[in-house]
């Protein structure tokens, strides 16, 4: 539970009115209690002096440090990317942590603009006492839109696994298909995958591969259910449909292969139109309860302006082109790496001659955060 005491004045008032109702960090389901003893959190943080209390507070998850976030709210203090540059500063973080903190403590880096000296940057952090190093296949600087680096992530780890051959390597980048993730753990033994946005387009990626991907309308509806039982402001629920909605972060030869099909004729426009739960769940063919009237005293969203003009400016832009909000899957110029599995629904749903809506690249949001900081998310 977050300390109102540190909020600004403005969203203290607004929980007095919400009759100081605390503000949820995270909550975990008594059924699930053993889940907390695997979670991760992970630090953003540009100096050990400020990695080591932040730490302590959540030392009882193993701690994360992001190396790879290319942000400039990120490395403009100091974070993220802006450690790739700075060897030993990173190295001090990981020796700083590994010495007060009794668990496990990993990295998040990024392919460097070499290979040998991202493999000379994974040596350094084994060697100040990482338990884990995880990687992601592009460079800082590269677009989400243009497809990881998967040809240099193999090269690094072909020189990284003969030297530590009982080391935890993990990969991300965009690993959307399970068939992909089996081929590419087979080529390379690596330990494990880290997945965003595969997992934000359908959840169900995670089920074996001998399981059916599960219709994206059931998925958000599931979500619903769940946000809902959880208390999560109905405004963050919005925000993290609207993510599910669309393509906008992903690489656009894969765009075509991720259908935005929705059994109920669900579109950004109408779920951004929608101002409760109530609404959502009317828009989502979700049954609204009165049980469900809990929501009404849920915590404060934040300080966080949410401007659902992030989402319906695209829609509007792209709506202008004159492409349709389907998909199919037929694109004989798409390159060899350019699909993605999807619930045999949707293109079932999609009507004959409809393509996906190839998004335009969004400019990048620049929160001008300065000075160094540590910031943590829970994984």
């Amino acid at each position: 539970v977050k300390d109102t005491s540190k909020l600004s004045k403005k969203t203290q008032r607004k929980l007095k009115r919400d009759n100081n109702r605390p503000c949820l960090i995270l909550r975990i389901d008594k059924k699930l209690e053993t889940e907390r003893n695997n979670l991760v959190c992970q630090l953003g943080t540009g100096e050990p002096e400020l990695a080591l209390p932040a730490a302590k507070h959540v030392y009882k998850s193993a701690i994360d440090i992001n190396m790879g976030c290319p942000k400039k709210f990120s490395v403009s203090g100091g974070m993220g990317s802006a450690l790739l540059k700075d060897p030993e500063r990173a190295a001090r973080i990981v020796k700083t942590l590994r010495a007060e903190i009794p668990r496990p403590i990993s990295v998040k880096i990024r392919l460097l603009p070499s290979i040998q000296q991202t493999v000379d940057f994974c040596h350094t952090m084994i060697n100040a006492g990482a338990n884990a190093v995880a990687i992601h296949a592009r460079k800082s600087g590269t677009d989400s839109t243009v497809n990881a680096d998967w040809g240099g992530l193999k090269e690094v780890l072909g020189l990284l696994r003969p030297k530590y051959p009982d080391f935890p390597f993990l990969v991300n980048g965009d690993f959307y298909e399970r068939e992909e993730r089996k081929q590419f753990l087979d080529e390379t033994k690596i330990d494990g995958f880290l997945l965003g946005r595969p997992a934000l387009y359908n959840t169900s990626t995670f089920l074996p591969m001998k399981s059916p991907l599960v219709d994206k309308t059931n998925v958000i509806q599931e979500y619903i259910r769940q946000a809902m039982r959880y208390e999560v402001h109905y405004k963050n629920a919005k925000y993290v449909i609207c993510e599910m909605m669309n393509n906008r972060r992903a690489p656009t030869d894969r765009v075509p292969y991720l259908p935005q099909v929705y059994k109920g004729g669900q579109t950004i426009a109408k779920t951004c139109n929608s101002k409760d739960y109530k609404d959502i769940c009317q828009v989502w063919n979700v049954q609204w309860s009165s049980s469900a009237n809990l929501v009404k005293e849920m915590a404060a969203a934040g300080e966080h302006r949410y401007e659902d003009s992030y989402f319906l400016k695209r829609d509007k832009a792209s709506s202008s082109t004159g492409d349709d909000t389907s998909s199919t899957t037929e694109n004989g110029n798409a390159a060899k790496r350019s699909r993605v599995e999807v619930p045999a629904s949707a293109n079932a749903n999609a009507k004959d001659g409809e393509k996906v809506k190839v998004t335009p690249k969004e400019e990048e949001e620049a929160a001008a955060d300065g000075g160094s900081k540590t910031r943590c998310t829970i994984h």
